[in-house]
């Protein structure tokens, strides 16, 4: 029998009175009402209240403990004068009658912080001190949820058939579009290992090695900057990975996996699968990102060819994009004019134009005056656009109008509450191009160069790159981006000419990727995979403004653990080991 509880402070119920019982944890708050004593003791799984009598002898001492300190509480079990019932915990009908009270784990210091208050909390404190803040009850249940999430993740995959593999965590290094975390070798002087910024490798190795269905949660790390939905340093990702296998059989796979698991976990309805395809090109067109708010129901039209012709130096050579928003006729002219603050001072645009429709399909705005009759009438009908309905209008070059109008679009929902509510809207990205230009002017790979070309070898032979397109998705979820997947070229020969248009050679591919490049000569199924990020999806399932709220033990956003004090310096014994000298920074 545990020496320390019988029970735990979430199991109690009337049921229980009269039975003697033990219960530990952690002392919340104490009421000293003075010849009466009550007690708040916590633990994972509840709160139960216990009340120290006169009789027995024990009020002098409890009134002493600290909160926040851990004991241990025996006694009798009654019902709560119906007065004090506390309907909202599970044993809010019941007290323990104290008769034994041992402090296991007295607190000793001040606490830094409030424990379960509502009061704000520096950030910089809380990771500083997270044993603390994890006895938030908020953050706790975050914890506990992401737990439950996570198990229910896997049995999913299992049930599909999928086998579960480890791969390594000590790997070489790979050019794979992040920064790695490089780990010295002591017994391999000027030697390092690399922590994996994903299992690509590994995973695709497997489907040549005849695993067939193959997934974990695997463990990621980048040494990138952090953002709300970005952790920096380490992430986990349900990585899962297809032999013989096409981009529908993955879409197949994955739509019933985060279907379901919104469903059981979010707490708001989830749009039903399959989830709607949505092509690149018409992603940027009509929602101005790759990463589209389907709650969203403005969209973005281009009107660049009614505009041509048309006396206003501010289209003038320019693309041209336009948002109608329904029914926005009473909306006062401060809106219109914040809308143009936005563009200018958030998204760097030189302005916002707009305008009315007015019931007789006339227009109302700063540039009514530059658009004729027969420009009106074909914007309105090709844009759809009625009487009491406003038309923001977008104009810039190529590759910045999408930025722009995309920010905009987003602006307008939020501002006028346009978002549908309560709702899980998925959709994939598909059809993403092979290549684009880089900054640098150059010709590379737009989003995965290990993706399978839609027209194979042909196409990398007769078409022009920027034509091609590759079998590349995403999987976005009311505007974040969960994940992006592939399928996988796994045929040497498509490879060499998929690197060679990029301007690499096959050299650089043997040097860079010689284990993958190698075994693909060895009959490599065709095969394709996924692997959505755990912690946007739990942080959105949680709504949580940040991905440090449903994280254990998060870096701040400089990539600095508080709690341990990494990174930190090490001596010079162990840096000899590792055959590592450090340079001195010039001030």
């Amino acid at each position: 029998m545990n020496i320390y509880r019988t029970h735990n402070c979430g199991e109690l119920t009337k049921q229980d009175v009269g039975s003697t019982v033990r219960i530990a944890g952690w002392v919340q708050v104490i009421r000293d009402l003075g010849g009466l004593l009550f007690i708040d003791l916590r633990d994972q799984y509840g709160i139960t209240q216990s009340v120290v009598t006169v009789e027995s002898g024990l009020i002098e001492m409890a009134a002493k403990i600290p909160n926040e300190s851990t004991v241990s509480i025996e006694g009798k079990v009654r019902l709560r004068d119906e007065e004090t019932i506390n309907s909202n915990i599970v044993t809010g009908e019941i007290e323990i009658v104290a008769e034994k009270i041992e402090i296991l784990g007295k607190r000793l210091n001040n606490l830094p912080f409030e424990i379960n208050s509502d009061k704000e909390v520096r950030e910089d404190l809380r990771l500083q001190y997270r044993f603390l803040d994890l006895r938030n009850e908020k953050l706790k249940n975050n914890i506990l949820l992401r737990a439950k999430i996570l198990q229910f993740l896997r049995n999913q995959m299992i049930d599909r058939g999928f086998t579960e593999v480890q791969t390594p965590v000590l790997t070489s290094s790979s050019p794979e579009g992040a920064r790695d975390y490089l780990v010295p070798s002591r017994v391999h002087p000027g030697k390092f290992y690399a922590l994996p910024q994903a299992p690509q490798q590994f995973k695709q190795l497997l489907m040549v090695s005849g695993i067939d269905k193959y997934f974990q949660i695997a463990p990621c790390f980048r040494d990138e900057d952090a953002r709300a939905d970005r952790a920096p340093g380490e992430f986990y990702q349900l990585d899962m990975e297809m032999a013989f296998a096409t981009q529908e059989d993955v879409f197949e796979v994955m739509e019933q996996v985060m279907y379901n698991t919104f469903k059981e976990f979010g707490g708001k309805k989830v749009a039903e699968y399959p989830f709607p395809r949505i092509g690149y090109k018409e992603a940027m067109l009509k929602y101005g990102t790759d990463k589209p708010d389907l709650r969203n129901p403005l969209i973005i039209q281009d009107v660049t060819e009614i505009f041509q012709n048309i006396e206003f130096n501010a289209f003038k050579g320019k693309t041209v994009r336009t948002i109608t928003v329904p029914n926005v006729q009473d909306v006062p002219r401060k809106f219109y004019d914040g809308m143009t603050e936005f563009a200018i001072e958030e998204c760097g645009a030189k302005g916002l134009a707009w305008l009315k429709v007015l019931e007789d399909r006339t227009l109302q705005g700063p540039i009514a005056k530059f658009i004729d009759d027969e420009a009106r009438e074909k914007m309105l009908l090709s844009t759809n656009t009625n009487p009491r309905d406003a038309i923001f209008f977008i104009a810039e070059k190529p590759g910045v109008v999408e930025t722009l109008a995309g920010k905009i679009r987003e602006e307008l929902g939020i501002r006028l509450d346009l978002l549908e509510k309560n709702v899980y809207k998925f959709c994939w990205i598909v059809d993403f191009p092979m290549y684009e230009i880089n900054d640098e002017g150059k010709l590379d790979f737009c989003h995965n160069p290990f993706s399978m070309p839609q027209g194979g070898i042909d196409d990398l032979k007769n078409k022009n790159p920027l034509d091609i397109l590759a079998y590349q998705y995403d999987i976005v979820c009311n505007g974040i981006e969960l994940s992006s997947g592939a399928v996988r070229n796994h045929d040497p020969e498509i490879m060499i000419k998929a690197f060679e248009i990029a301007g690499y050679d096959k050299k650089t591919i043997e040097s860079k990727f010689p284990a993958l490049f190698n075994a693909f000569h060895y009959g490599a199924p065709p095969h394709a995979g996924i692997a959505p990020g755990v912690d946007r999806m739990i942080m959105l399932m949680q709504d949580e403004p940040s991905i440090r709220e449903v994280i254990a033990f998060p870096m701040n956003s400089k990539a600095q653990d508080l709690l341990m004090g990494a990174p930190g310096e090490v001596t010079e014994e162990q840096l000899r080991e590792i055959h590592i000298k450090v340079r001195e920074q010039k001030k």
